[in-house]
């Protein structure tokens, strides 16, 4: 089992470069930066983490082929891959709809979209010229005019014909789920993946000595995954009542009072949605989560309520417990 933690870069770039050295410090072995518009540059914080860390992967969880070309994500990765010593990873998706909307983006045909942006990617990736024409992108004797050390491509998939696409053409994939129930249904969706093949949880953790603590942390983060969870989800972890569930904590959100959210969000949803409590509770999710075929855990938001210690918390508790190493 690998251990990762996402960073939002919400985050100032010192604390980032802060938080990172102590993960690195406490065992994880890889490192994610969010791609949002509205937040500080992946790639910049990502070339800031190539050059202050050591031994970590350094991934974007995720980039997407709406609103950044195919050729200038191999570019930018192959720069942080150089920079790093061969230690990056591109995660790459379809992107969220709501939010590309904003920019003026039609979201339309996301899987075509990946699949042609991922082929021209590792075409570029090679070091020859390259020329493609797809349904969405066409380039003609396209090429990086430096050396290219091929790096591994992970796409972030939820859905039945994207986490299909993931098992074909992907290094590995990136899940947002944290119960073994949809990892579950997620290698349904596969039909078998291939040796080697990287199955991340991209989980949204909260660890702390104190379980009820972490717990709390975890109830805005948990409330925004419920509010934007179809129905067969939340079906599946028995949350029944879906449109009302989504009804209330809307209506929180709208209130802008974080006490009304964290009021509807219920112990189930934190079960369901996300992996929150005691290093030992902790454990025992991850237990299950690799019996369901895990084998790559990352922590992303909140973490814990102090995130450094929560980092340190999960190096000495959590980590250890899958490397045979006293905890």
């Amino acid at each position: 089992m690998k251990f990762g933690v996402e960073f939002v870069p919400n985050l100032k770039p010192y604390e980032i470069e802060y938080l990172s050295l102590v993960a690195e410090e406490n065992g994880f072995d890889s490192i994610w930066i969010t791609d949002h518009y509205n937040n500080r540059n992946a790639y910049s914080i990502l070339t800031l983490l190539a050059l202050r860390t050591r031994n970590v992967s350094l991934g974007v969880g995720v980039s997407n082929p709406f609103t950044i070309h195919p050729a200038l994500i191999a570019s930018a990765m192959a720069t942080i891959n150089e920079l790093s010593g061969g230690r990056s990873i591109l995660g790459i998706a379809a992107g969220d709809r709501m939010t590309l909307e904003r920019l003026g983006i039609t979201w339309e045909k996301p899987l075509t979209r990946v699949r042609e942006a991922v082929e021209l990617i590792r075409g570029l990736m090679s070091g020859k010229r390259v020329s493609y024409s797809g349904k969405i992108f066409s380039v003609s004797n396209a090429g990086i005019d430096y050396r290219v050390n091929p790096y591994p491509v992970y796409i972030g998939a939820q859905g039945p014909k994207m986490l299909k696409l993931a098992s074909e053409i992907g290094d590995g994939v990136l899940i947002n789920a944290s119960h073994p129930k949809d990892f579950e249904e997620a290698f349904r969706c596969f039909g078998g993946v291939r040796e080697g093949f990287d199955v991340v949880a991209y989980t949204s953790m909260s660890v702390d000595r104190v379980g009820d603590r972490a717990r709390e942390e975890a109830k805005i983060v948990v409330a925004f995954i419920v509010a934007g969870s179809p129905e067969a989800v939340l079906e599946r972890h028995g949350i029944s009542g879906a449109d009302e569930v989504r009804e209330a904590l809307n209506r929180a959100f709208a209130g802008g009072c974080w006490a009304d959210v964290k009021k509807a969000v219920s112990d189930d949803m934190i079960e369901a949605f996300s992996i929150s409590g005691t290093p030992e509770e902790v454990v025992s999710r991850i237990e299950e989560l690799k019996k369901a075929g895990v084998t790559h855990v990352v922590a992303g938001s909140p973490i814990g309520a102090d995130k450094a210690k929560a980092i340190k918390l999960i190096g000495k508790k959590v980590i250890p417990a899958f490397s045979g190493q006293k905890t």
